[in-house]
């Protein structure tokens, strides 16, 4: 079984307009409410790949019902810790340029932390556990480092989908797959990555850290997958962009479900870019027919 951990979920209240006038009224085009967080997009992708998983986190009030509802309209697994105030709505404005407001997010106490620590506890050996995004503000990122270590203990393996600091700490804790991008990869080192040779020579730091296979976005650019044996560039493919929101968590996505099924590295990468690019070619997460179209369309070369 997969598992995903979205500590901090959301409504993602998708708004189209053409161009948004400050201090006057505006009237959207269209728009769209979807189950958020990074996990819960991971969750959505892998059932969409006919891959079993369960959601979990935290969840609460109307807002909170709403996702749990969309989820199980989708035929997924949930097993949330039940919170006392409201799951968050982010509003993600798209007109000439985008614009996002996120909300802070739900208070956690110590009875409701100890009740997802206790559902991580429970996982086999043959489990994947899948930790991304963000972590509520009063419990911070650092919460991370007690989550982690429950799932390691049982035996499972764990993916890591988080940026700069939070992605070095766990680090420690052997991860299956980071996937950091280009720009956060930059960031991590404080350096200019100039061509692949260079992307593969950082991406190998975060080897020498402890993860077991990193794959670096670039979005236009393509991606790079370096495992301990060979580094692998999947170019990238041609196609108008209409969503930047969940293409990186589907590229999570495709890897982890592939590779728990297969352990193929090179198909695995295969799925994630195509998972990832018909993401970012959608106007939500990608249906499996476009996923299955776009991976016809992926090339994989050994570096």
């Amino acid at each position: 079984m997969i598992y995903t951990v979205t500590l901090n979920p959301s409504i993602d209240f998708i708004v189209r307009i053409d161009k948004v006038e400050i201090g006057e009224v505006n009237r959207m085009e269209s728009d769209d409410k979807f189950a958020g967080g990074k996990g819960i997009n991971d969750s959505r992708i892998l059932q969409r790949l006919g891959i079993d998983n369960t959601a979990t986190g935290f969840i609460g009030g109307f807002t909170g019902r709403f996702v749990t509802d969309s989820l199980d309209a989708e035929g997924i697994k949930t097993k949330f810790v039940a919170v006392d105030q409201d799951t968050r709505i982010n509003v993600k404005i798209k007109a000439d340029q985008e614009t996002e407001i996120n909300g802070t997010g739900p208070v956690i106490n110590d009875y409701q932390l100890a009740e997802l620590e206790a559902i991580l506890s429970s996982v086999s050996a043959d489990d994947v556990v899948v930790f991304a995004g963000s972590a509520p503000s009063n419990l911070g990122n650092k919460v991370y480092n007690k989550l982690i270590p429950l799932v390691r203990e049982t035996g499972a393996q764990v993916v890591c989908d988080f940026e700069g600091q939070t992605l070095l700490d766990s680090l420690v804790y052997q991860p299956l797959l980071v996937k950091p991008n280009n720009h956060e990869l930059e960031a991590i080192f404080n350096v200019k990555l100039n061509g692949l040779a260079d992307v593969e020579k950082y991406a190998r730091e975060i080897l020498a850290k402890g993860a077991q296979n990193v794959i670096i976005s670039m979005a236009g650019d393509g991606a790079l997958l370096v495992t301990p044996e060979a580094a692998y560039f999947a170019k990238p493919i041609k196609g108008k962009v209409k969503n930047s929101v969940g293409a990186g968590d589907s590229m999570v996505a495709g890897f982890t479900g592939e590779f728990v099924k297969s352990g193929d590295p090179i198909e695995a990468l295969k799925w994630g870019v195509a998972c990832g690019t018909s993401t970012a070619f959608s106007d939500d997460l990608a249906t499996i027919e476009f996923i299955k179209e776009t991976y016809n369309k992926v090339e994989v070369e050994k570096l």
